[in-house]
């Protein structure tokens, strides 16, 4: 159920010890791989989330996420690599997130931000509050810009940088049933509590804020024009993921009047796959003439939509595709008229752009490498120079300089996991095979380090989540059993099945009205053709995933017995239960091709519940349930559970995690997932017993 653009982001992070660790092996220096990867290895990893170039092209700020204790709660801090040097500092120490890291045009300071929390303070800015904050560069002193009480969600720099635009959160007042509601205000209704948006402006110069949008409506981003004289608005009436999945709009704000143009959505809405649509990434362009963002659905091929606002006759348009890329978004501006931004291309993360803004013909291109995988970047002023996060086979996610003049690959200006230099990596590679109706299928496969060939493994199947995403082909430790597994003795299968971006248009399509079958086809076929091929020992089959992955976990447990074990973690098992409770409607409809009562075989075809044969569902399943779970609600591992402890008497397990959301955010909490999965992997695919 994650979206390519809210795919979440892994907290990894290495202990205080390594901060300042910032050595790169030499030229013909090789470290030795020596060091078997362990569970408390994955906490030992910094995890960079965002980076930014500095206007005189000196230093690149980035964002690290780092573990503390486990009872203590991890960094998330703003560090400066100097280009010329290489040596990193970190800027910030709170425990409080530190991000959306922005330079100031001087190049002398930086603005992000932040939640800082003092001692006995309840009012902002140390009220543990998001505000705008600036640090100096050259005393690294930080102070307040925002001072508002429910905090910003997000904000920009004037080009000048002498203002600051920033949204800031208030609350959604009830208006049907207003007295009822305040009268008994502890109580909960409807979807719960919501949130509206205000636009203001801060002069940095006389500290005086001006509101630029009070309309009564939540605003999801904004992008401010190089000019200043026009906002762009991401908005919906709401703050809830079931208005902006099918009711977001764009709105134009001239600033010096207050005058808002909506941009005409019919090429997304009416005449677009799905009227479930969601909208991100504003960018304008250089000359201030075009803006660009991406429309995402459920099951469909993402857009990036360019509007031309030379006139106030608005002339929208998509940008053409090469086969295969889905776009992820990331659009920010580039070289004189172009986008780059991000797509999936074949399980690789590329950076691409798209020019010819101001003609009749849109160009677009790629611009990285082939292997190389592009998590997020940024760009200089003049759009030569890219700070590219990179990742390949065997390194994490690194800050490299790109110059995009001189023809050379880009630079590595950062080692934040030196450790992962002396790891026993998995071999990484390509597998395909032939899958449903015959259309080729793709995915990743890890082997152990030591492997020998024609030597049988235990295999995991490891599920990714979307459906709308894909694994890549590229170094990763998580807590979804890559490296983690393969290091351990497994050949881990990370199958990118129908539905999966990179791979077309009518490969991310046809899973739609056919969940529960051709994917599962796909899957099976793979594990077929790695039994064939000698990797998989077929007596010795285990599945996992979350999200997608965990639904699909659920799939093939009750299509098939093959599979010796399976771990589940915040899937779907009924598609009616996952349309009434999900926050997030809009995605089974899409997949349903209808609503409950127009589609109901076709929800109870797709439902793993539903579809339960008593004599093959016998796989010993371990379930994991986030208690706060509202993209996919708990209630759907719960029911599994019944089915397996008290009416089939089969092997189950369902470890429950209090407060958590769809993603595991706590130390404890992975630790806990991880480790239960070793053993029950372990247990039932390596024991003898």
């Amino acid at each position: 159920m994650q979206r390519r653009q809210r795919l979440i982001l892994t907290l990894l992070v290495i202990p205080f010890a390594l901060i300042f660790t910032t050595a790169t092996p030499s030229a013909g220096e090789e470290t030795k791989r020596t060091h078997t990867v362990t569970i408390a290895d994955y906490f030992t990893q910094g995890h960079i989330t965002e980076c930014e170039i500095s206007p005189n092209g000196q230093h690149v700020a980035y964002v690290e996420r780092r573990w503390g204790e486990p009872d203590v709660p991890g960094n998330v801090d703003i560090w400066l690599v100097d280009i010329a040097t290489k040596r990193t500092e970190r800027l910030t120490f709170d425990p409080g997130p530190q991000m959306m890291v922005k330079w100031a045009p001087d190049g002398k300071s930086l603005f992000f931000r932040g939640t800082f929390k003092r001692p006995n303070e309840t009012s902002p800015p140390y009220n543990n509050k998001a505000q705008v904050w600036r640090l100096h560069i050259e005393s690294t002193r930080i102070t307040p810009v925002t001072f508002c009480s429910d905090g910003i969600s997000a904000f920009e720099v004037g080009t000048g940088g002498d203002s600051v635009y920033y949204v800031e959160s208030v609350p959604q007042p009830h208006a049907e049933w207003a007295k009822l509601k305040k009268d008994f205000k502890n109580l909960v209704y409807g979807e719960g509590a919501s949130e509206c948006s205000r636009l203001c402006k801060v002069n940095l110069t006389n500290w005086r804020v001006e509101t630029l949008y009070d309309q009564n409506r939540y605003i999801h981003s904004m992008s401010v024009s190089p000019d200043e004289t026009r906002i762009a608005l991401i908005t919906t009436p709401d703050s809830f993921d079931v208005t902006h999945e099918g009711s977001s709009q764009v709105d134009i704000l001239a600033v010096k009047s207050g005058r808002l143009i909506q941009i005409p959505d019919s090429i997304w809405r009416a005449n677009g796959p799905s009227p479930y649509g969601w909208l991100e990434s504003p960018c304008w362009s250089s000359s201030g003439e075009q803006l660009a963002f991406a429309v995402y659905y459920d099951g469909y091929p993402s857009e990036l939509i360019i509007a031309d606002l030379k006139t106030d006759d608005v002339n929208v348009r998509k940008t053409p595709r090469l086969a295969g890329e889905f776009i992820r978004g990331g659009i920010q501006r580039g070289t004189g008229d172009e986008f780059c931004y991000l797509v999936d291309d074949h399980a690789v993360a590329r950076l691409m752009s798209v020019t010819g803004l101001g003609t009749d013909k849109l160009t677009t291109k790629t611009l990285t490498a082939e292997n190389v995988n592009i998590d997020a970047y940024g760009i200089s002023p003049n759009g030569t120079h890219l700070a590219l996060l990179q990742t390949e086979l065997d390194y994490s996610r690194d800050v490299f300089l790109w110059d995009r003049q001189n023809g050379k690959p880009a630079e590595r200006l950062t080692t934040v996991n030196p450790q992962i230099d002396t790891w026993k990596l998995p071999t990484i590679s390509r597998v395909k095979w032939k899958g449903a109706e015959g259309d080729e299928v793709e995915g990743i496969l890890e082997l152990p380090p030591d492997h020998k060939p024609g030597t049988l493994l235990p295999m995991v199947v490891c599920l990714h989540g979307g459906p709308t995403a894909c694994d890549y082909y590229g170094f990763q430790f998580w807590i979804y059993g890559r490296t983690q597994l393969s290091t351990s003795g497994y050949a881990v299968f990370c199958p990118n099945y129908r539905g999966s971006t990179g791979y077309g248009d009518d490969f991310l399509t046809n899973l739609i009205g056919r969940e529960n079958q051709i994917e599962v086809e796909d899957i099976m076929r793979g594990i077929d053709h790695l039994i064939a091929e000698q990797i998989a020992d077929p007596e010795r089959l285990g599945v996992m995933g979350w999200s997608n992955g965990g639904y699909l976990t659920n799939c093939l447990i009750t299509h098939s017995d093959r599979f010796r074990a399976a771990s589940s973690g915040a899937g779907m098992s009924d598609m009616t239960i996952q349309w009434s409770e999900g926050e997030t409607p809009g995605h089974v409809v899409n997949y349903q091709r209808g609503l409950p009562w127009t589609s109901g075989d076709q929800y109870d075809r797709s439902s793993p519940l539903r579809q339960i044969q008593s004599t093959s569902f016998k796989t010993p399943l371990l379930l994991h349930a986030p208690g706060a779970d509202t993209r996919v609600p708990p209630i759907n591992s719960r029911a599994l559970y019944r089915v397996a402890r008290r009416y089939l008497n089969s092997p189950a397990e369902l470890v429950t995690y209090p407060g958590a959301g769809h993603t595991l955010n706590s130390y404890q909490h992975r630790l806990a997932k991880m480790t239960w999965e070793q053993a029950w992997f372990d247990k039932y695919l390596k024991s003898s017993e």
